[in-house]
């Protein structure tokens, strides 16, 4: 396809999307959740055309040598299918935030004024590998009230585009604009570059994916994006730390799935604790088969600590790797983080109060713990249902994005012939 035809179809697609968008704003909950409600019925009744559909996608992307690790994260199974069905029935229960009005106050003047929950308007989601993202991502936008532009990876084009087919059925039968739910069709990259364009029709943009991807959307995009380059926890093991639990803490954190955005890659150890502490964890986490790379303190005390090149502060290892450092107070820990970390997540394992609570207001991540696993940061572990991602920036949200991220509050005001004076 040429880029002037790419071009011409993004741009009526992102237009098509925002007059959908107006119709979703009025949309009250319960007919969302009848839509959410129907979609995983359909989905389950479309599962034999949507694992076809995938299969065509695995047989390319296994003929382009692709790994088994992201061969694995593109299958469709019959356990994903049921996850996606239930995430769906999920979305439904939850509470809808849309029109909810709050700080409602009367002035002096006479006039109340509150704010009210509103959608965002047009989200475009750009995405790699994971094509369950697609009815995570519409499932939240449409009960959110937001129309949705997603572009999923090239190596899941076909499965994308059925999985679209669910939501486009339903929306039809109760006579909704499909527009409201649209899959970009084409592979072409330029697509992205168009989508990135449409200040005028998309709202915000949410990238999700390796580092290299979203950095390429922040550059380009002339819509507010919200990010999140990589996931960098550390835990801090403060001198007076229950040992025992912090060795499960962090075996844990590392081990469960070392892939994961949350997942522990760094470990600072109080040089108080850090003979008695550092070989029994080391040791632990070796026969989980995680390689240590570690400052010369920390290889004093352990022989299974390898030597840390200065490129392995801060990185992101998304696999059974992890830096250790010694460290000699709080402070020091902090400042590691502060220099190294992603504002992703951080832990203190401790007893002592103070230190606790200093840590949890001085370390600036968009989750904080304390005597507990990174791999908390989660929507549905705290609370939100399904997330379309996690944020470490500030502006809009911070954190885990649920329903209440993707929305925004307007104010509103009541008066009864009031003027200003």
């Amino acid at each position: 396809m040429e880029r002037a035809d790419i071009s011409a179809q993004i741009t009526s697609m992102a237009q098509k999307a925002k007059h959908a968008s107006r119709v979703l704003r009025a949309m009250g909950a319960e007919a969302k959740n009848t839509l959410l409600l129907e979609a995983a019925e359909t989905l389950l009744a479309k599962q034999v055309y949507i694992q076809r559909e995938n299969s065509a996608d695995l047989a390319a992307a296994e003929a382009k040598g692709m790994g088994s690790a992201m061969l694995s994260r593109l299958h469709l199974s019959d356990a994903v299918i049921q996850e996606m069905v239930t995430g769906l029935r999920e979305v439904a229960a939850l509470v809808d935030p849309v029109g909810e009005v709050a700080e409602l106050h009367r002035r002096p003047s006479g006039i109340l004024v509150g704010r009210m929950r509103i959608p965002l308007g047009v989200i475009c989601m750009i995405y790699e590998s994971r094509p369950n993202v697609t009815i995570d991502a519409a499932a939240l936008c449409l009960k959110s009230g937001n129309a949705v532009i997603l572009r999923g990876g090239s190596e899941a084009l076909r499965s994308n585009l059925a999985l679209a087919t669910v939501f486009h059925e339903v929306l039809q039968r109760h006579h909704v604009n499909p527009d409201a739910i649209q899959v970009v069709p084409t592979a072409d990259r330029a697509a992205i570059d168009v989508l990135l364009e449409q200040e005028e029709s998309i709202d915000l943009v949410i990238p999700r994916g390796g580092e290299g991807l979203i950095r390429a959307v922040t550059a380009r995009s002339r819509i507010p994006v919200l990010k999140h380059y990589k996931g960098v926890c550390h835990a801090f093991i403060d001198e007076d730390a229950d040992m025992e639990m912090a060795q499960r803490i962090v075996v844990s954190a590392k081990i469960q799935r070392p892939s994961a955005c949350n997942a522990l890659e760094g470990l600072l150890v109080h040089r108080a604790i850090a003979g008695d502490f550092l070989p029994r964890v080391a040791l632990a986490l070796h026969l989980e088969g995680v390689r240590l790379l570690g400052c010369e303190r920390s290889q004093e005390v352990s022989t299974l600590i390898e030597i840390a090149e200065e490129g392995d502060w801060g990185r992101e290892f998304l696999d059974l790797a992890m830096v250790v450092r010694v460290v000699d107070s709080l402070d020091e820990a902090m400042d590691y983080i502060d220099c190294y970390g992603s504002r992703h997540t951080e832990t203190i394992i401790t007893r002592s109060y103070a230190n606790s609570q200093r840590f949890v207001q001085e370390v600036d991540a968009s989750a904080v713990m304390v005597n507990a696993s990174t791999r908390f940061n989660d929507g549905g572990q705290f609370g939100l249902g399904m997330e379309i991602g996690i944020s470490t920036s500030k502006l809009h949200a911070y954190g885990p994005m649920g329903l209440n991220e993707l929305t925004t509050r307007k104010f509103v005001v009541l008066g009864n012939g009031e003027i200003r004076a």
